[in-house]
């Protein structure tokens, strides 16, 4: 296990050297995005329209935060973690187009999504559910907000990281997935459990 902090965007290098389990903290600009943006994302491209931001190298937060609109612009209220196998249908195709280097949120996802994780040099990084204050305290600036008729929890926010984390690999660049690992150390272990019980 390995614990490091990652400037956004990181290069292709940086991303493929970090291994399932290691805890990662990110500095700099990321951005929330759940179905309805990836759904809108997709769509322009297929249109070949400019997007706001370039996702290359960058962090993609499965994220519907709670803001706070002040004199100065926005406040992070709440930032936590949404379900990520919500996004399973959408993230192969947006990591081949879009080239993110991180994917945030809980839960893990499908095969389909590894594979081009490990195709296209991305990783995921699980945060703890029910973490959204933690979440809030490591985000220093909310810079942009696009795509806010989608309503507040689906926009694309631009945020501004200051060593946001802990973070663990939980999927890495190389195929391994510490949930498939759960998986089937679960499975082994129900079979010597049937096995003491005689069933």
């Amino acid at each position: 296990m390995v614990k490091m902090k990652i400037s956004l965007p990181a290069d292709k290098e940086e991303i493929r050297k970090l291994k399932t389990g290691d805890i990662v903290y990110l500095n700099g600009i990321f951005y929330t995005l759940r179905d309805e943006g990836h759904i809108r994302a997709l769509k322009m491209y297929e249109k070949n329209k400019k997007l706001p931001v370039d996702f290359k190298g960058g962090a993609i937060f499965h994220c519907g935060p709670i803001m706070k609109k002040t004199k100065k612009g926005w406040r992070v209220i709440a930032a936590g973690p949404t379900t990520s196998a919500r996004m399973n249908p959408l993230e192969p195709g947006f990591i081949e187009i879009f080239r993110p280097g991180f994917i945030i949120g809980k839960g893990g996802m499908n095969k389909k999504t590894r594979n081009a994780m490990k195709k296209h040099g991305c990783v995921y990084l699980s945060m703890t559910g029910g973490a959204a204050a933690l979440g809030a305290k490591g985000i220093k600036k909310v810079h942009d907000v696009y795509w806010y008729e989608l309503g507040m929890p689906e926009a694309l926010w631009v945020l501004e990281a200051k060593i946001f984390g802990p973070l663990i690999v939980s999927m890495d660049s190389n195929g391994s997935s510490l949930y498939e690992n759960v998986e089937k150390n679960v499975e082994k272990n129900l079979v010597k459990v049937r096995k003491r019980l005689g069933l």
